[in-house]
C-alpha cells in the first residue's frame, strides 16, 4: 500500500488550499523559469493575491495572523509541489523586523501594504564580501548627517532586491573602534529600493547554479531619511538575530517539501522503471537509500515541528531552529542525490525536474546559515565548548 507523502495531518486544509493554488504551476512552468533565467512572477503574484504570504502579519494590519507552524506548512506545500518557496519567502519572514522593532506610524505604514502585496519587502542587505558571516565586523556604514543617513559601502547575495519595493538594510552607525562590544553600533533601515536605484545604490546580479535571483549591491553617497531608521540606533543586531529562529524554521519546511518530492518522485520511477524484466523498485539497492531517505527526514520533520512548537509558544528555540534547518537541509540533499541516482542518466534529462531541484536545494546547505556555523552554535551555546571562532 503507498502511503502519502507527507502523511494527512490537522494541517490539511491549509496543505489543500495551497496545492490547488499550486497545480496551477506545474512542472512546465517552473522548467520555463528556470531555463530563461526568469522569475516566477505569475506564481508569487497568485500567492501573495490568495494571501498566502501575508501569513505571519497579524490581522489588524490586514494579514492572516497565523502562527509559524501553519506558516511553515504554506512553504513546504510549494516546495512539495515541485515549485521554489525561495523565490518569495523573504515576503513571509523580512516583515517581522518591522512588526516586532519598528514604530508604531511604521507598522501601519508598512504592514497593511506588504499584507495586500501592493508592496514587497522581499529582500534583507547584511552580508558583504569581506566579512561573511563575520556580520559584526561589516564595513558598510550609515553616518548622520541632519535628518538623514549617507550609506556607503557593499553588500553581496542579496535576494529578491530587484523584485521588491523595499529591503532591509543592516549598516554600522558607530565605528567598531568606539564600541565595547562588535555587536554593538550596528543599526537597521528599510530602504525605498526604487527610490535607492535613482540616487546612490546600484546592483551587479550574479549569475548562480540555482537560477536564484541574488545580487551585488553598492552604495556611494546613499541618503536614507531617518524616519527609515528602525528601532533605536545601534541596536540592529539584535533585531536582525530576533528574526532569524523563523527564517531557519521555514527553510527547514522547505527542506522537508523538497525531500518529500524527491521521495515520491524516486518511488514513483522505481515502481514503473523496468530493467531485466522487472521494476528496479524490487533491487534493495534502490529499496535502502529511499527508506534511509523517508527515515531521515522524517526525523528532520519532527525537529522543525518542535522549533516552530516553541516559537508560537515564545520559547527559546535558538538551538531546535538550528538544529531543524541543518537536518532537514541534509535530508533533503540527501534526498536529491538518492533521487538522481535512482532516475540514473534520466535523472539529469530538464523534463524530469530532478536536475533542477538538485540543484536548488543544495543552497540550504550553504545558506541562510551555513552547515559549520550551526555546528559551531550547537558546541558553544549547546554542549558549553568554547567558541570557536
Amino acid at each position: 500500500m503507498k502511503q502519502a507523502l507527507p502523511a494527512i495531518d490537522e494541517h490539511q486544509d491549509i496543505r489543500d488550499a495551497v496545492r490547488q493554488l499550486c497545480a496551477g504551476f506545474d512542472s512546465t512552468y517552473w522548467q520555463s523559469v528556470d531555463e530563461q533565467r526568469g522569475y516566477p512572477q505569475a506564481f508569487v503574484e497568485a500567492l501573495t493575491k490568495a494571501g498566502w504570504l501575508a501569513a505571519l502579519i497579524p490581522q489588524a494590519y490586514g494579514g492572516s495572523g497565523l502562527n509559524l507552524t501553519q506558516a511553515s506548512v504554506i512553504m513546504e506545500e510549494i516546495n512539495l509541489s515541485g515549485g521554489n518557496a525561495g523565490a518569495c519567502h523573504g515576503q513571509m519572514y523580512n516583515m517581522g523586523t518591522v512588526l516586532r522593532h519598528g514604530s508604531d506610524k511604521q507598522k501601519q505604514t508598512y504592514l497593511p501594504r506588504i499584507a495586500s502585496g501592493e508592496w514587497r519587502l522581499q529582500s534583507m542587505a547584511v552580508t558583504e564580501p569581506g566579512t561573511g558571516s563575520d556580520t559584526t565586523r561589516l564595513k558598510t556604514t550609515a553616518v548622520k548627517r541632519g535628518d538623514r543617513y549617507v550609506v556607503n559601502g557593499q553588500k553581496v547575495w542579496i535576494s529578491r532586491v530587484q523584485h521588491s519595493d523595499f529591503m532591509i538594510l543592516l549598516a554600522r552607525t558607530t565605528p567598531l573602534a568606539k564600541v565595547t562590544r562588535k555587536s554593538q553600533g550596528l543599526s537597521v533601515f528599510i530602504v525605498d529600493v526604487k527610490q535607492a536605484l535613482e540616487k546612490g545604490m546600484v546592483l551587479k546580479p550574479i549569475r548562480n547554479m540555482p537560477n536564484h535571483e541574488t545580487n551585488e549591491v553598492f552604495f556611494d553617497e546613499l541618503e536614507i531619511p531617518e524616519e527609515n531608521l528602525i528601532g533605536a540606533e545601534g541596536e540592529g543586531f539584535s533585531y536582525i538575530l530576533d528574526g532569524l529562529n523563523a527564517e531557519r524554521a521555514l527553510i527547514a519546511a522547505e527542506c522537508i517539501g523538497d525531500a518529500y518530492w524527491f521521495i515520491t518522485k524516486a518511488r514513483d520511477y522505481a515502481n514503473t522503471r523496468e530493467v531485466f524484466g522487472r521494476p528496479i523498485g524490487k533491487n534493495q539497492g534502490i529499496q535502502f537509500p529511499m527508506a534511509d531517505s523517508y527515515m531521515e527526514t522524517e526525523a528532520a520533520n519532527l525537529m522543525r515541528y518542535e522549533a516552530c512548537r516553541r516559537f508560537d509558544a515564545h520559547l527559546p528555540c535558538g538551538a531546535q531552529a538550528n538544529m531543524a534547518k541543518y537536518l532537514a537541509a541534509k535530508a533533503s540533499w540527501e534526498a536529491a542525490n538518492m533521487c538522481l541516482q535512482t532516475h540514473g542518466g534520466f535523472g539529469f534529462a530538464s523534463e524530469y525536474d530532478v536536475e533542477r531541484k538538485f540543484r536548488e536545494t543544495r543552497l540550504y546547505q550553504v545558506a541562510p546559515v551555513s552547515t559549520n556555523l550551526i555546528y559551531a552554535y550547537m558546541a558553544e551555546h549547546v554542549l558549553g565548548l568554547p567558541k570557536s571562532y
